[in-house]
C-alpha cells in the first residue's frame, strides 16, 4: 500500500514537471513544507562555516515547490522561505534596511523563478497540444492521399478501357498508349512506396527494362533519389526508348544490349542511354513522338536530350538540372552498405 501511495504521489510530481496537471493542493503544500525544512538545515549547515544568508539558501526549495508542485505550491514556498528568514537568525542579526533589502531581492528572484516556471510549463502544454495536432492533421493527409491514389488508379484503369474501345481500329496508337499509361502507373506505385516525394532512378530503371530480360541490360550509377515530378518524366522517356530498342533496336535482335549509366556534377543529372547489337541503322526519317517526347520531356527541369544514331545503335543523351535529396533519404543512402 505504501509503495503504491509513493508511486502515486511521483507520478503526480511528474505530471507537475510535464505541465499536464498540478497535483491537489495538499500535496503541493506538503511538498513545499519538506523544501523550507530541506533548506533551512541547508541554511543551519552553511551558517556554521560562514556568515547566515537569511533567504539565499529557500530559492532552490521555491523552484523545486513550482515545478514539482505547481504556483500555488512554489507561491507558499517562497512565502514560508520569507518567513523563515525573517524570523530564524543563526548568526548576527541584520540591520533592518540591510534585512528589508534582502527580502526584496528574494522575492524578486523567486518571483522570476515561479513565472520561468509557469512559462516553462505553459510551453509545455503548448507543445503537447501542438503535436497533437500534427499527428491527426498528418493521419488526415495520409487518409486523403490514400483516396486520390485509389481514385488515380480507377481512372487509369478507366481510360485504359475508354482507349481501347476507342482505338480498337487502330492497334499501334492503342498499343503506344497503353504503354506510356502503364509505364505511369508503375511510376506511381514506386513514388507511393516513398511517401509521394519520389523514388530511386535504380528502381525506375528496373522496372522499366525488366520485362526485356536482366541479362540484355547493365546499369551503372549509384543510388540516387529522383523527386516525384522528374522521375516521372523520366520514366515516360525511359518507356519510350525502351519500346524503341523493343521495335527497332538493341532488344529486337537476340544478341542487343544496352548499358545506361548516368553522374551528378554540380547539380546536373547526365544520363547516357547507349544500345549495341542492334539492327544497322540505314537512314533517318522525320521526328516522332518519342523524339519529341525526348527533346520536349526535360525542358521544365532545364535540361535536354540528344540523339544520335550510331553504328552500334541507339546513343541518347539526358541532362537535367536535379535538386539535392531529402535529409532522411540522403541518411538512408549512406547508411545502406
Amino acid at each position: 500500500m505504501a509503495k503504491r501511495t509513493e508511486a502515486r504521489w511521483i507520478e503526480e510530481f511528474r505530471r507537475g514537471w510535464r505541465g499536464v496537471s498540478e497535483p491537489p493542493a495538499a500535496l503541493g503544500f506538503g511538498l513545499a513544507a519538506v523544501c523550507l525544512m530541506l533548506a533551512t538545515a541547508f541554511r543551519f549547515g552553511i551558517s556554521l562555516l560562514h556568515a547566515d544568508v537569511p533567504y539565499g539558501a529557500y530559492l532552490p526549495g521555491v523552484f523545486a515547490a513550482a515545478a514539482f508542485g505547481g504556483e500555488r505550491a512554489g507561491i507558499a514556498a517562497a512565502i514560508g522561505g520569507a518567513a523563515l528568514g525573517l524570523m530564524l537568525n543563526f548568526g548576527e542579526a541584520p540591520q533592518a534596511v540591510a534585512a528589508a533589502i534582502l527580502m526584496a531581492v528574494y522575492f524578486t528572484v523567486a518571483a522570476l523563478i515561479i513565472l520561468g516556471v509557469r512559462r516553462h510549463r505553459s510551453l509545455v502544454v503548448h507543445h503537447r497540444e501542438l503535436t497533437t495536432e500534427l499527428e491527426k492533421e498528418q493521419h488526415y493527409r495520409e487518409l486523403v492521399v490514400e483516396e486520390l491514389r485509389h481514385r488515380l488508379k480507377n481512372k487509369l484503369a478507366t481510360v485504359h478501357a475508354v482507349t481501347k474501345q476507342a482505338l480498337h481500329n487502330y492497334p499501334e496508337a492503342r498499343t503506344k498508349i497503353d504503354g506510356c499509361i502503364n509505364a505511369l502507373a508503375t511510376t506511381d506505385d514506386l513514388i507511393a512506396r516513398t511517401d509521394d516525394r519520389g523514388c530511386d532512378i535504380l528502381e525506375l530503371l528496373r522496372s522499366e527494362l525488366g520485362p526485356y530480360g536482366h541479362v540484355r541490360f547493365t546499369l551503372n550509377g549509384d543510388s540516387l533519389f529522383l523527386p516525384a515530378k522528374l522521375a516521372v518524366s523520366l520514366a515516360l522517356m525511359f518507356h519510350e526508348l525502351a519500346t524503341n530498342a523493343a521495335k527497332y533496336g538493341a532488344f529486337s535482335t537476340p544478341h542487343g544490349l544496352l548499358n545506361v549509366s548516368w553522374t551528378v556534377t554540380n547539380g546536373t543529372l547526365s544520363i547516357v542511354w547507349d544500345e549495341s547489337g542492334g539492327p544497322m541503322i540505314t537512314a533517318q526519317g522525320k521526328p516522332g513522338f518519342g523524339t519529341q517526347l525526348l527533346n520536349a520531356g526535360l525542358r521544365g527541369f532545364g535540361g535536354k536530350a540528344e540523339i544520335a544514331f550510331l553504328g552500334t545503335g541507339l546513343h541518347c543523351i539526358m541532362q537535367c538540372r536535379i535538386d539535392p535529396p531529402p535529409a532522411d533519404k540522403k541518411a538512408e543512402t549512406l547508411s545502406e552498405p
